[in-house]
C-alpha cells in the first residue's frame, strides 16, 4: 500500500476531513449558525477568515461544521448497510434456491428507482427530514451493495476450497463466515469506498434541491443552494464548498481506485 500514491492521498484526505468533522466546534472561529446582517458578504478578516455569506455567517465555521454531516451521515449509515448486505449477500448466494432468487428481485426492484425518486416518495413520511435522507439512501445502497456481493460471492462458491470446506463437515454458517465473507471482503471493500464518494454527493444534492435538510443547515450542498443568488456578487460562497465536496470526494475515489489496483495485481500473482 505504501508504494501505491492513491491510497496515500486518499488516505491522508479522508484522514484530513475526518479530523475536521471531530474537531469543528474546536476550530472554528465562530458560532456557523449566528447572523449578523451587518457583515453580509464581509471581506475576509481576522475574525473571519474566509468572510461571511449572504446573511452575516461566518464562511469557514460553516465549511467546517460541513464535514459532520456530509462524514456523518454517509460513513456511519453505510458501515451498517455493509455489514448488513455482506452477510446477506454471501449467505443467500450459497444457499442458493428460492433464498437467492428472493434476494435477486428484492435487488433488481428497489435497483430500479433512482435515488432522487425514493427521497422524494419519502419526504412527506418523516417528520424530521434527515431521517428521510437516510432512509432513501438505505433503500438504495443496500440493494447495490447486496447486488455486488452476489456477484462476488457467486465467483466464490464455485471454487475448491469452498467444496473441500463442504467435505470436511463445516456448516453453513462456518463456510459463509469463515471462508467464503473472507475472500469476498477485499474486492467489496472497494466498492465501499467509492459508495461513500458517491452518497457524499447524494447528501449534497438533496441539500441543494431543498430535500433532507433544514433550510440554513451548514452543509456543503446547502450552502451551495443558498449562494446561488450571490455567484456574481460574491463567487467565493459557491467555490469554497464546492472544493471541500470535489477533495473529500476525491479522497474516496483515490483510495478505491488504489485499492483496485492493488488486488488485481495481488489476483494476477497469485493467479501466475
Amino acid at each position: 500500500m505504501r508504494r501505491k500514491w492513491q491510497i496515500i492521498i486518499g488516505i491522508m484526505l479522508i484522514a484530513f476531513f475526518i479530523l475536521i468533522a471531530v474537531a469543528a466546534p474546536m476550530l472554528a472561529p465562530n458560532d456557523p449558525n449566528a447572523t449578523n446582517l451587518a457583515m453580509k458578504n464581509a471581506e475576509p478578516s481576522a475574525e473571519y477568515p474566509l468572510g461571511c455569506d449572504q446573511m452575516g455567517r461566518c464562511e469557514l465555521s460553516r465549511l467546517l461544521y460541513g464535514a459532520r454531516y456530509s462524514l456523518g451521515l454517509s460513513i456511519p449509515v453505510l458501515i451498517v448497510l455493509a455489514v448488513i448486505a455482506l452477510f446477506t449477500g454471501s449467505f443467500s448466494c450459497y444457499i442458493g434456491g428460492m433464498i437467492d432468487e428472493i434476494a435477486r428481485v428484492v435487488c433488481d426492484i428497489l435497483m430500479a428507482f433512482p435515488l432522487l425518486v425514493i427521497a422524494m416518495a419519502l419526504v412527506t413520511s418523516f417528520e424530521n427530514p434527515t431521517v428521510c435522507i437516510i432512509v432513501a439512501i438505505s433503500i438504495s445502497m443496500t440493494a447495490w451493495f447486496l447486488r455486488m456481493v452476489r456477484s462476488y460471492a457467486k465467483t466464490e462458491c464455485g471454487k475448491e476450497y469452498v467444496e473441500a470446506a463442504r467435505i470436511s463437515g463445516a456448516s453453513n454458517i462456518r463456510i459463509v463466515v469463515m471462508h467464503l465473507i473472507p475472500n469476498v471482503l477485499p474486492q467489496f471493500i472497494v466498492y465501499f469506498t467509492t459508495g461513500i464518494a458517491s452518497v457524499i454527493i447524494s447528501i449534497s444534492g438533496f441539500a441543494f434541491l431543498g430535500i433532507g435538510l433544514v433550510k440554513g443547515t451548514s452543509e456543503w450542498g446547502a450552502m451551495l443552494n443558498e449562494a446561488r443568488n450571490s455567484l456574481y456578487s460574491n463567487p467565493n460562497l459557491i467555490v469554497y464548498p464546492g472544493i471541500c465536496l470535489l477533495v473529500c470526494c476525491a479522497g474516496f475515489n483515490l483510495l478505491g481506485e488504489g485499492l483496485r489496483n492493488s488486488i488485481g495485481k495481488e489476483d494476477d500473482i497469485s493467479g501466475t
